[in-house]
């Protein structure tokens, strides 16, 4: 297995882990909604640890994309390739901040069980302040996404290292990534409120990452970018 064939299948399965990791983490480590969502976030510490490293895994994933894209890429836009790995970092970064406010959550709300009456107001207006900076932080992670994997999705489709078809259709999905970001900053909804336009990447990566795995980049393609290298 060539080094750009052996890229292909890296980025393939990084896809794969980032999304199910991603998608299994959220569920798990979700902030409770309603009033008295610190006390339903002690309950579940366990859980949401379990989350907290799944999304420590999918984080680790994102960045890995772009990384394991950076070669192949490099060969036809060294900017645009490294505009990838560092939108795709910044991502990462942003969702970090986010998971640093859930776990503090989840130490503060361990906190609110034991305080007493008096100390509640306190401990929940804090609650309520890294809520809100965990929801903005998800926001600025989703658009460095955005950001990241529209300058490979465009290289794709200029190179043809993948089918037109499969690239344009990820530029599309961004787009629609992109159009529920705007939304949420705007209304003030949660990203996740905004499933239909969010959906199409998801499904469009797996379709990305069995095809990488499977059929890896154009071979003539890339034998024309070793030459022209």
């Amino acid at each position: 297995m060539n080094s750009t064939r052996k890229a292909a299948v890296i980025a393939g399965v990084l896809f794969i882990i980032a999304t199910v990791a991603g998608l299994s983490g959220t569920a798990l480590a979700a902030i409770p909604t309603g009033a008295d969502y610190l006390t339903q976030l002690s309950a579940q510490a366990s859980q949401v640890a379990a989350g907290a490293l799944l999304h420590l895994i999918g984080y680790a994933a994102c960045v890995g994309i772009a990384v394991a894209l950076y070669p192949v890429l490099i060969r036809w836009n060294a900017g645009l390739a490294l505009g990838s790995v560092l939108f795709r970092t910044l991502e990462a970064a942003f969702y970090m901040v986010g998971l640093a406010c859930v776990l503090s959550l989840l130490t503060l709300a361990q906190q609110f069980t034991s305080a007493v009456a008096a100390d509640r107001a306190a401990l929940q207006a804090v609650g309520d302040a890294l809520q809100s900076v965990h929801n903005r932080a998800a926001l600025l992670g989703v658009f460095a996404f955005c950001m990241g994997a529209f300058l490979y999705y465009y290289l794709f489709l200029q190179t043809r290292l993948i089918p037109r078809w499969l690239s344009g259709w990820g530029i599309v999905a961004v787009i629609l990534m992109l159009a529920a970001c705007v939304l949420s900053l705007f209304s003030g909804n949660l990203i996740s409120s905004y499933i239909p336009l969010a959906s199409q990447i998801f499904l469009q990566e797996m379709v990305l990452a069995v095809w990488l795995i499977v059929k890896g980049f154009d071979p003539a393609v890339i034998a024309k970018g070793s030459e022209s290298g």
